[in-house]
C-alpha cells in the first residue's frame, strides 16, 4: 500500500488550484453576468479610480525622489515616534492615505521600505493602520450616493478616520521589545543637529545626491510607476467585481447568510444584513451599496456600512499584497488590524449617532449629466491632504519647541 503524505503548503497549493478551476467553471457557466460585471468593474476604474489616484501616485513618486518626504520626515519625527512608534515619513504614508484611499497607503509604505527609511516592524505597523478609504468615497458614493443621506457623511467619515488612528495607537505596542531605529534616518549623524529645520534641509539634500536623477527621468519614471500599479489596481477590482457576482448568482452569498443567521440573530441583525456583510467580505462597493438599500433600520445600516469599509474586502487586501511585494512587510498584522478597526469603526458609529437626530431629509441631488459626486474630487483629496499635513506639522513644531524648553530648563 502506497502512503501518500502531503505537507500543509502542498495542501495549500492543491486547494487554490481546486478553487480556481471551480471559479473558472462558474465564469464560464454564467458567462453573461461574468461579463457584466467585468465591465462594472472596468466603469468603476477608469471612471473613478483613475482619475482621482493617477495625480497623487505620479506626486508620491515624484517627491520621493525630490528628497520632500525625507524633509517631512525630519519635521514630523517628533510627532510620529511618540505617538505611533513610526519614523517621520511615516506621516507622508499616513496624510497621503486618509486624503487619497487605498492602495497609496500601502504603496508609500512598501516604498519608505524598499529605501530603507522604515525597519520591517515599522513598516508593518505603518500599513496596519495608513491603508484608509478615502474622504470621495465616504462622503460621495456612500453617504450621499447610496444613503442620499448627506448629514451621515460627519459619521461616516469620523467613525473610520477615528478608528484608523486607535489602530495606530494600538499598533504602537506590535512588537514592543524590538529596537525601533533599524536603518531609518534616525541613524543619519544630520539627526544630531539641534535645529530641527537644518536636520530637514539636510535630509532633503541628502536624499537628493542618493537619487541622482534629472528631473525629466524622474518624472518618467514617475509616470509609468504610477500607470504600472493602477492597472493592477484595476485588474483587481474587476476580477474581484467578477467573483463578487458569481458568489451571488450561484447563492453562495444566500447559503452563507442562512448558515450564519443562529450565530447574528441574537445581536439583532437579519437576514437582510447578513447578505450585504458578506457581500462587504469580498468588495467594498457592493457591499455597502447593499446596506443601504436593506430592509433595516437606519442606525444597523450606518454601522454595517462603517464595518465593511473598515475591513476594506479582500478585493483591497488583494491590492495591498501586490504592493508589498518584493519586500519582507508580513501582512499578519494587517489582517489584524482591519478586524479590530472593524470592530472600531462599529462602537464610533454608535457613539457618533447618539445625538444624531435622524431627521433630515434625503439629500437631492441636481446635476444635469448625474455625475456631480466626482466633479470636485481632486480637490476634495489635495485639500485633505493639505489639511492633514498642515495640521501634522503644527503639532509636530509644537512638541519640538516644548520639547527644547524643557531640555534648557
Amino acid at each position: 500500500m502506497i502512503d501518500i503524505t502531503i505537507s500543509d503548503r502542498e495542501q495549500k497549493m492543491v486547494m487554490s488550484a481546486l478553487v480556481t478551476v471551480l471559479l473558472t467553471i462558474m465564469v464560464i457557466v454564467f458567462s453573461e453576468e461574468a461579463f457584466y460585471a467585468a465591465l462594472e468593474g472596468l466603469r468603476v476604474w477608469w471612471e473613478i479610480v483613475f482619475p482621482s489616484l493617477l495625480p497623487f501616485f505620479i506626486i508620491a513618486e515624484i517627491l520621493m525622489g525630490l528628497g520632500v518626504v525625507h524633509f517631512l520626515g525630519a519635521l514630523l519625527e517628533p510627532l510620529m515616534r511618540p505617538l505611533f512608534r513610526v519614523p517621520g515619513v511615516g506621516a507622508f504614508a499616513f496624510s497621503m492615505g486618509l486624503a487619497s484611499g487605498y492602495p497609496i497607503g500601502a504603496k508609500i509604505t512598501a516604498n519608505l521600505r524598499r529605501k530603507k527609511l522604515c525597519s520591517k516592524t515599522e513598516a508593518e505597523r505603518l500599513v496596519s493602520f495608513t491603508n484608509t478609504a478615502d474622504p470621495l468615497f465616504m462622503i460621495g458614493a456612500v453617504a450621499v450616493g447610496m444613503f442620499h443621506r448627506a448629514d451621515l457623511a460627519i459619521i461616516i467619515t469620523g467613525a473610520h478616520y477615528l478608528s484608523s488612528i486607535m489602530i495606530g495607537l494600538i499598533m504602537r505596542f506590535y512588537k514592543g521589545t524590538e529596537a525601533d531605529k533599524v536603518n531609518t534616518i534616525d541613524n543619519n549623524p544630520s539627526q544630531k543637529e539641534p535645529n530641527i529645520l537644518y536636520r530637514a534641509l539636510n535630509e532633503l539634500l541628502t536624499a537628493r545626491k542618493n537619487d541622482g536623477r534629472n528631473f525629466g527621468e524622474l518624472l518618467g519614471d514617475s509616470v509609468r510607476e504610477s500607470v504600472n500599479t493602477l492597472l493592477m489596481v484595476g485588474g483587481m477590482i474587476i476580477l474581484f467585481s467578477v467573483v463578487t457576482k458569481i458568489i451571488v448568482v450561484t447563492g453562495i452569498i444566500s447559503l452563507l447568510s442562512k448558515s450564519f443567521l443562529f450565530f447574528f440573530a441574537p445581536l439583532g441583525i437579519t437576514e437582510n444584513l447578513i447578505v450585504p456583510l458578506f457581500s462587504g467580505f469580498f468588495e467594498i462597493t457592493n457591499g455597502a451599496n447593499l446596506t443601504s438599500q436593506a430592509a433595516a433600520p437606519l442606525l444597523y445600516k450606518v454601522i454595517l456600512v462603517n464595518v465593511i469599509i473598515a475591513w476594506s474586502g479582500l478585493s483591497v487586501h488583494a491590492q495591498v499584497a501586490t504592493m508589498v511585494n518584493n519586500t519582507d512587510i508580513s501582512l499578519k498584522p494587517y489582517f489584524v488590524a482591519r478586524i479590530l478597526q472593524s470592530v472600531f469603526a462599529g462602537i464610533f458609529t454608535f457613539l457618533l449617532f447618539i445625538p444624531f437626530n435622524g431627521q433630515t431629509a434625503p439629500t437631492v441631488l441636481l446635476a444635469e449629466n448625474g455625475n456631480v459626486l466626482y466633479q470636485e474630487s481632486f480637490m476634495l483629496i489635495l485639500m485633505s491632504f493639505l489639511l492633514i499635513l498642515t495640521i501634522s506639522l503644527t503639532f509636530s513644531f509644537l512638541v519640538t519647541a516644548f520639547k527644547n524648553i524643557f531640555d534648557h530648563a
